[in-house]
């Protein structure tokens, strides 16, 4: 019998029995965890409504052996609020299909319960503050987390460099199959060609630069948005259910 403490966001959860829930998180020091919090369906709770998606929270669990993540799933005995962030997300639709991506991406990037991953934690956890605060367009928040979650996996595209031989950019083909742009003598069949000022949006999302990311017009920011769907659909052989909803 052991007890654990650690600091997540909440994934999402699931009904168990007729009070219970089975939360999943994504967990600064164990990866993704899935806990039973007993009771939390109930009016009387206590901890119930802080354990909703998109809740960054400090969870104490209780498991029955050595290590969080076992033969059965451990008990979420207690939970404190860190940053409610679904408070500023679930009141717009924007914000809340955007986030419902975000949440999706991170849990599938996370497949392996029990199994550290500081950076996509990280990530999410920036985003959804981002997020929440209203400080950029949905739509560009969640692009530049769903880049930064392929770069920090190990799929980073290249928007300007050719991927193949690294052939200086900007080069003015892109294959998703070939990891970004590619120049000419790298071009494979499939290749698209697109705007200038798609990949200079892509590569500012990439990075951090907002000022040049909020000042795009529209017509590139769907254009971009069209290529990281591609690509993450490309390097996770299936596609994000929530994308489908995401206001562009």
């Amino acid at each position: 019998m052991s007890l654990f403490r650690d600091d997540g966001i909440v994934l999402r959860t699931q009904k168990l029995g007729e009070a219970d829930r089975i939360i999943t998180l994504l967990t600064r020091g164990h990866g993704r965890v899935r806990a039973v919090a007993r009771g939390v369906r109930r009016t009387k709770s206590k901890f119930g409504a802080r354990l909703e998606p998109f809740s960054h929270v400090d969870v104490q669990f209780f498991a029955k052996g050595s290590e969080l993540v076992g033969r059965g799933l451990p008990l979420c005995t207690q939970s404190e609020t860190i940053a409610p962030y679904g408070g500023g997300i679930v009141s717009d639709y924007a914000r809340y299909t955007a986030g419902t991506a975000m949440l999706e991406t991170a849990e599938r990037f996370t497949d392996h319960e029990g199994e550290p991953a500081v950076q996509q934690y990280l990530l999410l956890v920036g985003g959804l503050r981002t997020l929440a605060r209203g400080e950029h367009a949905p739509h560009l928040v969640l692009d530049a987390f769903l880049l930064r979650s392929l770069a920090v996996n190990g799929y980073a595209p290249s928007f300007s460099d050719c991927a193949k031989c690294g052939m200086p950019g900007p080069n003015r083909f892109f294959s998703v199959a070939s990891g970004g742009s590619v120049c000419v003598d790298c071009r494979v069949p499939g290749s698209v060609v697109p705007s200038a000022q798609a990949l200079e949006l892509l590569g500012a999302l990439l990075t951090g630069d907002w000022e040049t990311a909020d000042a795009c017009e529209a017509r590139y920011v769907r254009e971009g948005s069209g290529l990281v769907s591609a690509y993450l659909h490309w390097h996770m052989e299936r596609g994000l259910r929530s994308l489908r909803y995401v206001e562009k």
